[in-house]
């Protein structure tokens, strides 16, 4: 997927897009058709950088609510032409995510959408999953017939079918057809069902990559034959050789971090890092020198792996360092330093939101260090991270740094957080938000009774609203 374009912090398709809770509030106060224009165009153009792993469908599903927003957006997106050429699932992933918050929510044109994309759609798995947390037993068994046409009778059809039954992401529609009352459709569904078991146990009978008895040539010849075709094996080869690597072999695995092949070098550099070896930081600091860009990554990750009071002691001379390692040296300041490394910590943050944007990479773990070792004075970068950053997780560890770090920030971003798409984001606003605001009152309440709402956020809601239902 390619990344999206995000429009400015300031306007409110900007905001809608990054899930902000200062979108929702916009929307509100907008007109209607210019929210719903702009709630469209996030919902069909899914703006998550990493769209796995963030969070909006929740946060759309119940802006369409608050604006009582129409479906015939979503509805000619998933059903246009474009859906049989592009059948990625980022495509109409977000939009069918909405439609399943909506179909919890009670409506029922949501509800009607999802079964017909399961039947008709590309994407219909991702649609049948959503319908498997929400739909009734009938509405299942009528998709049966459709989603088991989309498999020929042949073997390669039967073949797949058992694939994606193994696969299934939500058992309950399968193991419902399984029990159908039609032959047909009973019969296929527990053939598959138990081809796919059959194949999985195949799979563990078949292990492929280090057997007992390998040499310590062995497991390095292993990671660079995975490096040769592309695939990065020199964590698991590290963990194997712990299991076949002894006292004596510890001069050959300084050999292969030092001067070895990338995979055996990778691998040995991994290996004396967690293991704690004496010469690991020197073979670190010479890789992070003179390494390829897979040797200097596996370098520098594998010292950030490094817990012990020398590899602290080693970041605080590499901390200013204009390199990976580096940097490397400030996030390890960041998560393990002290009182005494805060000019360093921040002094990182400041160069990697000039240097790279809001969205550097590195952020996520200097912002957690201004958090956790109260750097007061980097509130106003960490306020510069909150409004511009493109990535939704990033905004809620900026949140929770600032509730360390920013007094304003129960009366000012903490109020706003309470409508964030991020679960983890509504639940610091929760406890810090100060409720002198109406606005938060109000919302705490609703939260606290809706559905839909994480137990986490809840119990953080409740924490904060007295048994008579007065916001404490």
């Amino acid at each position: 997927m390619f990344d999206p374009v995000i429009a400015p912090s300031g306007t409110l398709l900007g905001l809608l897009q990054r899930g902000r809770g200062d979108g929702t509030l916009h929307a509100l106060t907008a007109p209607r058709s210019e929210a719903l224009a702009a709630l469209n165009h996030c919902v069909l153009r899914d703006p998550r950088h990493d769209w796995q792993v963030e969070n909006r469908s929740l946060y759309y599903a119940r802006l369409y609510l608050d604006l009582h927003g129409g479906l015939e957006a979503i509805e000619a997106h998933l059903f246009d032409p474009e859906d049989v050429l592009d059948t990625d699932e980022s495509r109409t992933g977000l939009a069918l995510a909405v439609l399943g918050h909506l179909a919890s929510y009670g409506r029922q044109d949501a509800l009607h959408l999802l079964r017909r994309y399961a039947a008709q759609g590309a994407n219909w798995a991702w649609a049948l999953d959503e319908l498997a947390l929400r739909d009734d037993d009938a509405g299942l068994r009528s998709l049966a017939a459709p989603v088991l046409a989309r498999f020929s009778a042949d073997a390669e059809g039967e073949a797949e079918l058992a694939a994606t039954v193994r696969d299934a992401f939500e058992p309950r529609p399968w193991r419902l057809w399984a029990d159908d009352p039609r032959p047909a459709v009973a019969t296929r569904v527990r053939a598959a069902q138990e081809a796919g078991s059959f194949d999985r146990w195949q799979r563990q009978m078949r292990p492929t990559g280090p057997r007992p008895g390998w040499s310590v040539q062995a497991v390095f010849d292993w990671a660079q034959q995975g490096m040769d075709r592309g695939a990065a094996l020199h964590v698991p080869a590290a963990r194997c050789l712990t299991a076949v690597a002894g006292p004596e072999d510890r001069p050959e695995i300084v050999r292969a971090a030092r001067d070895g092949s990338d995979g055996a070098r990778c691998t040995a550099l991994r290996y004396l890092a967690d293991t704690a070896d004496p010469d690991a930081l020197d073979l670190i600091e010479a890789a992070a020198a003179d390494g390829s860009t897979a040797v200097v990554d596996a370098a520098v990750d594998a010292f950030e792996r490094m817990r012990s009071v020398a590899a602290v002691d080693r970041a605080r001379g590499w901390a200013r360092r204009p390199d990976a390692l580096g940097e490397a040296a400030a996030r390890v300041l960041a998560c393990r330093g002290g009182t005494r490394d805060r000019d360093l910590v921040l002094a990182a943050l400041r160069e990697a939101v000039r240097g790279e944007g809001p969205d550097a990479t590195t952020l996520w773990t200097l912002v957690d260090g201004a958090g956790r070792l109260g750097i007061v004075c980097a509130a106003p970068v960490l306020r510069h991270v909150y409004r511009e950053t493109a990535s939704s997780h990033l905004r809620g560890r900026a949140a929770r740094a600032l509730a360390a770090t920013d007094p304003s920030f129960a009366t000012g971003f903490a109020v706003e957080c309470l409508w964030d798409c991020e679960e983890t984001t509504r639940e610091i606003a929760a406890r810090h938000a100060e409720t002198g605001d109406a606005r938060v009152v109000d919302r705490l309440r609703r939260l606290a009774a809706d559905p839909a709402e994480e137990a986490e956020v809840q119990t953080a809601v409740r924490s904060r609203i007295g048994p008579e239902g007065t916001a404490v």
